[in-house]
């Protein structure tokens, strides 16, 4: 609350001036534009009158409270509801779906998938006007250049007739239409598939489903094979082996011991397949495929790849997670601090502390559990940290001076 509150009062600090900025900034990214070819009639409708949107900003700027554990991320969106409405617009769209499934290779499962995710089916499609959203993060300048391009790429969408200013709205980001496009990813991918001779990935779903397909297969989607399987790992398994980036072929993982959730033999897909904690050695543990690293591509959180995948295998009939949550409650971003900096303190170089749970805090992380012969799953439990905080009083304990003897007498 108290940096949400500072936000505000630095926003609201000498609004004439930021406005004046702003205007300033606007003038010459006008000029930018029309210089890129971009039409005087698309400027006016879509940059006439904007101001930064304040929302927007905070939006921009908000860190959660709390890290999410993966048992609440996938309990959250992946719900009997949200199947069964998933399992009903399949059947409803199922020509539609079966078509672009014999055209890209994309499951109809997979598609649908990413329509509940993103949008939950087209229901919620945001209501921010993107060119107005795009303004505000180029000229906030903290990715200026990234939503600076965006706001190009928009422009350009718009300059080309698919969809008029006034009616391209989305996500506080940008993101756009029932599959949440960015503007680049719009351009790159987006596919007129209905044949009126525009793209509108709001109102045509054949636009929006081939668009996702066309995405996916160019980002090398892998027919036939899967995105994530839940396996079994077997007693005594070396938990440092569960990483994303170790990759084995499924027989060196089968020959360790490891089976399908279910306690079946793993498939006989080709390639090489990493293992996933997603919630610690006490929960659920993944394969991932080639076909995981492409959702990656959509979007680079680990818990939306699982969800895809297990939402579209409860999607095609198949079984919710079997094994157990893992370890129950999440850090918060302060102590998720505070374990940066002991880590850090006690030689395990987890980077600054700034309570983010990225790649060189994980490897802190296993390298400590490592060290204290802990399984090095590199999961941030809360135990964890309650095991680092003793660990570190009792450094700084052995580190202090003796006390010093009081005189027993004097002179």
């Amino acid at each position: 609350m108290v940096k949400l509150f500072l936000l505000l009062a630095l926003l609201a600090v000498s609004p004439a001036h930021a406005a004046t900025d702003f205007e300033t900034w606007l003038a010459g990214f006008r000029e930018e534009a029309a210089a890129e070819g971009i039409s005087a009639a698309t400027l006016d409708a879509a940059l006439t009158g904007i101001a930064p949107v304040e929302r927007v900003i905070e939006l921009d700027r908000r860190q959660p409270e709390f890290l999410q554990t993966f048992g609440d991320y996938l309990g959250r969106r992946v719900t009997p509801v949200r199947v069964a409405l998933g399992q009903a617009l399949m059947a409803e769209h199922a020509a539609l779906l079966d078509a672009v499934e014999q055209q890209y290779g994309i499951p109809k499962a997979v598609l649908v998938a990413f329509w509940g995710l993103e949008t939950n089916y087209g229901a919620t499609l945001g209501s921010l006007n993107i060119p107005a959203s795009l303004a505000t993060l180029a000229f906030d300048g903290r990715r200026s250049a990234f939503f600076r391009s965006q706001l190009l790429d928009a422009l350009r969408i718009i300059d080309a007739g698919h969809v008029a200013a006034i009616d391209m709205n989305g996500s506080w980001a940008g993101a756009m239409g029932h599959m949440q496009f960015m503007p680049s990813t719009f351009r790159a991918y987006a596919v007129d598939a209905d044949g009126d001779a525009r793209i509108d990935l709001w109102q045509s779903l054949p636009d929006a489903m081939h668009s996702a397909a066309n995405y996916l297969r160019r980002a090398g989607w892998r027919a036939g094979e899967p995105v994530a399987l839940e396996v079994r790992l077997p007693q005594g398994f070396d938990w440092k082996q569960a990483h994303i980036s170790h990759r084995l072929p499924l027989a060196e993982w089968a020959a360790l011991g490891v089976l399908a959730a279910d306690g079946s033999a793993l498939p006989g897909t080709a390639g090489r397949a990493a293992i996933v904690l997603p919630q610690g050695w006490q929960g659920p543990a993944y394969m991932v495929f080639d076909n995981f690293g492409v959702v990656m591509r959509w979007n680079r959180s680990v818990n939306y790849a699982l969800a895809v995948a297990q939402m579209a295998q409860q999607l095609a009939g198949g079984a919710a997670v079997v094994a157990q949550a893992g370890e129950t409650g999440a850090l918060s971003t302060e102590q998720v601090k505070a374990l940066q900096q002991a880590l850090s303190e006690l030689g395990f170089d987890a980077g600054p502390a700034d309570g983010q749970f990225g790649p060189r805090t994980k490897t802190a992380i296993r390298l400590y559990q490592a060290t204290h012969r802990l399984p090095a799953d590199g999961y941030p439990a809360p135990s964890l940290l309650t095991h680092v905080e003793q660990t570190r009083a009792a450094a700084a304990d052995a580190l202090a001076p003796d006390a010093v003897d009081e005189p027993i007498g004097q002179p």
